[in-house]
């Protein structure tokens, strides 16, 4: 690498790989909860409260499985050949869910899953590694924030694609396209490997370090008998099977992570110990973000006025991304006043003579006249508002950080965590404002205020995501950094159950301005303790990067 340069070369490398990645990922998760519950263009026809119980497990394993996937690319595989086989298996995966039988479509979740764990935190962690010269150790929180910006690209543009093939051809055609763009991002970081081969060095096990075979013996195994156990417990304590699973199976992790701080040395023990505080904050604010895919989905499908703008409405229609309804009468399925599918005593949707259920809550000076079509944004499209507020407001912020740093009133990047949690809970009173506004669903709402909660979100995630991941970075000992990466991923596993389990509430608030109140209140909680840990933590950051 020239010795010119600002940034390693294999940074467009790697975040083309992760772009294309992001692009499939994204793809599945702007669309799963609308193929689930879809009942009338080949979707599975499932209740939301069960839709978003899938959802949730689903992005729960996805960060999961990078424990393990860290794991033994730090003491076996090294973290090309991880990423590299991780790719193929979510790129089988994202073809495989095209297969409307029930048991491809778990198979293909749990290669998806499994190829995740591969994937994503070696590649993040491999990042780091090629930051760790001296000479970029110091853009290594922009380097990650525009590792984070060049990801969102596939993010964005991924929501495009679905809506084109969802509209032309149908849902199975999306998810081969997601299954593509992960193949071109493994096809990029093999072709890019000279620019990074340095920096993929496996850790030796040192004296005192548990072995792997030991670590599936006394973690996994454990996790594995604990979570079948509570998945066939007769009934449910946490609301499903999925979620009895999933949080028993949790507790020999967690058990394995409190053991590595207990028998860390004296010089390892506190930078541990920082990192797992952040990581337990860090799970509030993945709990209310990822409602995106579902509690937010369904504030755009059903209460969110869709109706394109005159202006660019033959633009879309010829690019097939437009919805077209007709204000008219026919065989539709059944919804109640809380837009519920309406089902027999057999549990299959009821049909009725109907108009489609989005002139449900249509303003009378906005319904079209009867006979006359609407075209309205697919309901994914939104799902693209959030990676292009990444897009548009990285820039932004690395400039806002640079003229801080030549100030040296560059804030740590603890305090850019804490600040980060504060900004994602004011976001969650912009849906509150937009309940009371639209008189709590009786008429649709402005998509402005969808548009709103996603901006200052975003500036919130950019606060949080990328320092966290580089903060794993900068203060895990040397030898368990993709370990300690996996713990990141662990926290933000437990943040999307988490997330899954709030959005199966959705239906149970008569006000929906309490369910966004409940998240308001989670994230202010999270940004209160993370100040109070703040001098602390502040303090061990000083003293443990350089």
């Amino acid at each position: 690498m020239k010795k010119t340069r600002n940034h390693p070369a294999a940074l467009p490398f790697l975040f083309l790989s992760e772009m294309w990645e992001r692009f499939g990922f994204y793809l599945i998760l702007g669309i799963f909860q609308l193929y689930l519950t879809d009942t009338a263009k080949g979707g599975w026809g499932m209740d939301r409260a069960t839709a978003a119980d899938i959802f949730g497990t689903f992005i729960a394993f996805v960060y999961l499985t990078p424990f393990l996937g860290g794991l033994i690319a730090d003491r076996k595989l090294g973290y090309s050949k991880s990423i590299i086989i991780g790719g193929i298996l979510m790129g089988i995966g994202y073809i495989g869910l095209a297969v409307h039988n029930l048991t491809v479509f778990y198979l293909s979740l749990a290669l998806i899953c499994i190829g995740n764990g591969f994937f994503k935190p070696n590649i993040s962690t491999l990042l780091g590694n090629v930051y760790s010269d001296d000479q970029y150790r110091s853009r290594k929180d922009t380097g990650y924030n525009i590792f984070y910006m060049g990801i969102n690209i596939g993010a964005f543009i991924c929501n495009f694609f679905a809506a084109f093939l969802r509209n032309t051809i149908g849902w199975g055609a999306a998810f081969i396209a997601a299954g593509i763009g992960m193949f071109l991002g493994v096809l990029i970081f093999v072709i890019g490997m000279k620019h990074y081969r340095h920096a993929d060095v496996r850790k030796p096990v040192q004296e005192g370090d548990m072995s792997l075979s030991k670590i599936f013996s006394v973690v996994f195994l454990p996790a594995i008998v604990v979570g079948l156990g509570a998945w066939f417990i007769p009934g449910n304590i946490f609301g499903s099977d999925s979620t009895d699973a999933f949080i028993f199976a949790c507790i020999p992790i967690l058990m394995f992570f409190v053991s590595l701080l207990m028998k860390a040395d004296a010089k390892d023990r506190k930078p541990i110990s920082a990192l797992l505080a952040i990581f337990a904050v860090s799970i509030v604010f993945w709990a209310v973000f990822k409602q995106n895919g579902t509690a937010l989905t369904t504030w755009a499908q059903y209460y969110t006025d869709r109706e394109i703008p005159a202006v660019i409405e033959q633009p879309a229609q010829r690019l097939y991304l437009a919805e077209t309804v007709v204000n008219k009468a026919d065989s539709v399925t059944a919804f109640d006043e809380e837009f519920r599918v309406i089902r027999d005593a057999a549990g299959k949707p009821q049909k009725v003579w109907d108009k489609v259920v989005y002139f449900k809550n249509v303003a009378p000076e906005k319904m079209p006249a009867e006979g006359k079509s609407v075209s309205l944004f697919n309901t994914e499209l939104f799902q693209s508002i959030n990676p292009f507020f990444v897009i548009t407001l990285t820039p932004l912020i690395v400039l806002l950080f640079a003229m801080l740093r030549k100030r040296n009133q560059e804030p740590s990047t603890p305090s850019k965590i804490a600040w980060g949690l504060l900004i994602s809970a004011i976001s969650t009173l912009m849906m509150v404002g937009a309940v009371y506004v639209c008189s709590n669903g009786t008429i649709k709402a402005s998509p402005w205020w969808l548009i709103g909660c996603y901006g200052i979100i975003t500036v919130g995630e950019l606060f949080l995501s990328p320092m966290g991941l580089s903060l794993v970075s900068k203060l895990s000992p040397a030898r368990i950094t993709s370990l300690m990466m996996g713990g990141w991923f662990l926290a933000t596993s437990i943040g999307n159950k988490l997330s899954g389990i709030l959005a199966t509430l959705w239906d149970t608030y008569d006000n929906k301005a309490n369910y966004f109140l409940v998240n308001f209140l989670l994230l202010g909680g999270a940004a209160a303790v993370i100040f109070l840990m703040l001098r602390w933590l502040n303090r061990i950051f000083k003293e443990y990067v350089k």
